[in-house]
């Protein structure tokens, strides 16, 4: 994974494989602040774990996800899921007076983490619906469950290290076969 990817698909990856299990990095409200990068509380993990289980199905549908990890996923819930958090908080500008100079200020209900919310929700329609929507992928490397946005065209997988797991493997079972 690239910090690179769009914040939905950060968001999706904050549930990732390492060889021997499944990993999931918003179990505590520690690892939702360490996300965010600002402190949050145990409502707003509930509702970011939410909001990643929404995309995460979404992203199944879209990509036609055949992995394991990407079954039983509820599309109505997650379009209303999505939705819901989208309208979690509003912002509006407003212009303010700073040091005599006019500056503009967005202005909005709720908290950091309600915004942060919002926003993020508010670019996984974007990406799940505009004309990024086709360079959304499932990573189909063994043991990954990462999802990735394809920017380059010989782009297969995630990341470097799950390229090299599939040509190690391709490798490996071509030098079998021979034997």
């Amino acid at each position: 994974m690239t910090p690179d990817e769009p914040r939905p698909v950060l968001l999706m990856n904050t549930i990732w494989a390492s060889r021997s299990q499944v990993h999931d990095d918003l179990t505590t409200v520690a690892g939702l602040n360490e996300f965010l990068g600002f402190p949050a509380g145990e409502d707003d993990l509930r509702a970011f774990r939410t909001l990643r289980q929404a995309l995460r199905d979404l992203a199944a549908v879209l990509t036609q996800d055949t992995r394991a990890v990407a079954q039983n996923r509820d599309l109505a819930r997650a379009v209303q899921d999505l939705n819901l958090a989208a309208r979690r908080a509003t912002e509006w500008p407003q212009i303010v007076e700073e040091d005599g100079k006019l500056v503009r200020h967005n202005e909005g209900e709720g908290s950091p983490a309600d915004r942060a919310l919002a926003s993020i929700a508010a670019e996984a329609v974007e990406l799940l619906t505009g004309e990024q929507h086709v360079q959304l992928r499932a990573c189909y490397a063994p043991g990954c469950v990462l999802y990735f946005v394809k920017d380059h065209p010989r782009r297969e997988w995630c990341s470097p290290g799950c390229g090299n797991r599939v040509r190690a493997a391709r490798h490996y079972r071509r030098n079998r076969a021979g034997d």
